[in-house]
């Protein structure tokens, strides 16, 4: 495939720009099928989709991977695993952290997921009053120096956190975080501070769940028992803060107006805005495996660039929106 699709996200980690969210098999997203998820996978990685984002406390997300990993050695020969990438990652529950704690959870992750080494490890920390995530991060880079995880990314952490550990000697390569067309707080701060420091971003609620679809274009606002799962009640949460259903309906319009013009989806336009903004490795897109399958739409994001008008026209209509780093805060502040 064309490095397009590509991001060399570490000297020996390249991924995928688009990237495979597992949260939906965790629960809250429909019943999944274990074979026909597994199976499924088989097809997105065919389709160049090679670069899964999972955690161990998605359900059975991990498991996930080792099943397909077997398979596909099975069936295609041990040399097509080096075609996969799975970044996980580590959610504990706040409290004393030692060296043995993190050993422990992360063999867990790699006998589920039938690795030896973690391509990426995505620490993520509930509650920064309680110190132990500056523990976590120094017995992950441990591991790491001893090649049990090759590297250390986080997950919802700020930026006066990451400052933090930059300051002390840690090598971050990467932050997952909120970031689309109504949720810019990572320009604020993140990005700058990404920049200076040679840290990538992977973005998620990109498209806000699947609100930011032709689905909901022209579409009466939805009531809660009609957001049928978690992503969607979530991020209709985050409309509702930026501006409301109108200002929303607004913005659904002018990026049909835009994907008319490349003969791309609404949802193509929304993630070709954010995949081309600084900082930004990846977008994660999360995948309902036997469920519902957006493999060829999504590779369209590959197939147009967008122009000055086409950037203008959405930032004008963002621009009538609240701002959510104001009334939310830094970047994972509404985790916490």
């Amino acid at each position: 495939m064309d490095s397009k699709y590509y991001y060399q996200l570490a000297s020996n980690l390249k991924i995928s720009r688009i990237l495979n969210g597992m949260w939906q098999v965790g629960g809250g997203h429909g019943y999944i099928d274990r074979n026909l998820a597994v199976t499924d996978m088989f097809r997105y990685h065919d389709a160049g989709l090679t670069t899964w984002d999972l955690a161990d406390i998605y359900g059975p997300a991990e498991d996930f991977i080792g099943e397909f990993r077997s398979r596909i050695s099975e069936e295609r020969g041990v040399q097509e695993l080096d075609k996969i990438q799975a970044l996980t990652k580590w959610v504990p529950q706040p409290g004393m952290i030692t060296s043995l704690f993190v050993k422990e959870n992360i063999e867990r992750s790699l006998h589920r997921m039938g690795l030896t080494s973690l391509d990426l490890l995505q620490f993520h920390w509930w509650d920064y009053n309680n110190p132990y995530y500056m523990d976590a991060i120094k017995y992950l880079s441990d591991l790491r120096d001893n090649g049990v995880i090759k590297h250390i990314g986080l997950t919802n952490f700020d930026t006066e956190r990451m400052q933090i550990m930059k300051d002390l000697g840690f090598q971050i390569v990467s932050n997952q975080l909120q970031f689309s067309i109504i949720d810019r707080r990572p320009e604020v701060k993140m990005i700058p501070f990404c920049l200076d420091n040679n840290i990538s971003l992977l973005a998620y609620g990109t498209l806000c769940g699947g609100l930011i679809s032709e689905r909901y274009l022209k579409r009466a606002e939805p009531s809660v028992t009609e957001l049928d799962t978690l992503s969607l009640r979530k991020y209709k949460k985050m409309i509702d803060i930026w501006g409301g259903w109108d200002l929303f309906q607004d913005l659904l319009l002018t990026l049909k107006k835009i994907a008319q013009k490349y003969n791309a989806s609404l949802a193509n336009v929304a993630t070709r805005y954010v995949l081309d903004k600084p900082a930004v490795a990846g977008v994660i897109i999360g995948v309902r495996l036997g469920i519902v399958d957006h493999r060829n739409n999504n590779a369209q994001v590959f197939n147009f660039n967008l122009d000055n008008s086409d950037r203008e026209a959405i930032d004008a209509i963002c621009a009538k929106g609240n701002n959510l780093f104001e009334i939310i805060g830094d970047c994972g502040d509404e985790y916490r």
